[in-house]
């Protein structure tokens, strides 16, 4: 699938129609989701054939996008029983088999499901210090192959820090920086539309037996 293609199926998707404040639920646009989703399958390979899972999935971006690439088997996850009712809802318009499953990502247990790639656009943190890196670390524990994550572009070092340090990564690569066009969706939001600077980052998990207890 060309990445024009990609961009313009998951432009379609819908979107919060009520988000939630305490859970930074922001959309991922379609551009900066295709972009993610085509790197990874196009430049890593980590996408078609292998088993996904999307960390706070919210309406189902970034799992539909890997759906569309041909991954083998599809798992968003997210704490928020509405938000996945409205990404069964978008993977069912487009014809599309994907699992989820409402759990705190802080308690996933995915019983025996083997993940290779995960995926995810985790708060930034901005509500609750520190939620930023329960993801990360999750999916670092998770993953056999690769993290594609979204943090901004401010915290990088000491994103970096973190995932080699504390996370089981054995190596946090940059791969792009992009611009997050958040359109006013809460009532503090001053501006109509903000331009945050992201970085899209590729974790390579350290192997179980490599791992610190």
């Amino acid at each position: 699938m060309k990445l024009k293609q990609l961009e313009g199926l998951l432009g379609g998707l819908t979107q919060f129609p009520d988000p939630k404040v305490e859970l930074e639920q922001y959309a991922t646009g379609p551009h900066i989701a295709s972009r993610m989703l085509y790197t990874a399958e196009n430049s890593f390979d980590d996408i078609a054939g292998k088993v996904v899972a999307d960390f706070g999935c919210g309406c189902g971006t970034l799992a539909i996008a890997s759906a569309l690439l041909d991954a083998e088997h599809v798992t968003g996850i997210d704490i928020d029983l509405q938000s996945l009712e409205l990404a069964q809802e978008n993977a069912t318009d487009l014809e599309l088999d994907i699992d989820l499953i409402q759990c705190d990502i802080k308690n996933l247990n995915l019983k025996g499901l083997l993940v290779d790639t995960v995926v995810m656009n985790p708060p930034f943190g901005t509500k609750r210090k520190g939620a930023d890196m329960e993801f990360l670390s999750m999916g670092l524990k998770v993953a056999s192959q690769a993290v594609y994550s979204l943090h901004k572009t401010s915290t990088r070092e000491y994103i970096k820090k973190s995932a080699l340090r504390n996370c089981n990564a054995i190596s946090a690569e940059v791969l792009c920086e992009l611009r997050y066009d958040l359109p006013r969706t809460y009532r503090f939001h001053k501006q109509k539309e903000l331009d945050i600077a992201v970085d899209l980052w590729r974790f390579v998990p350290r192997a179980p037996d490599e791992r610190a207890s």
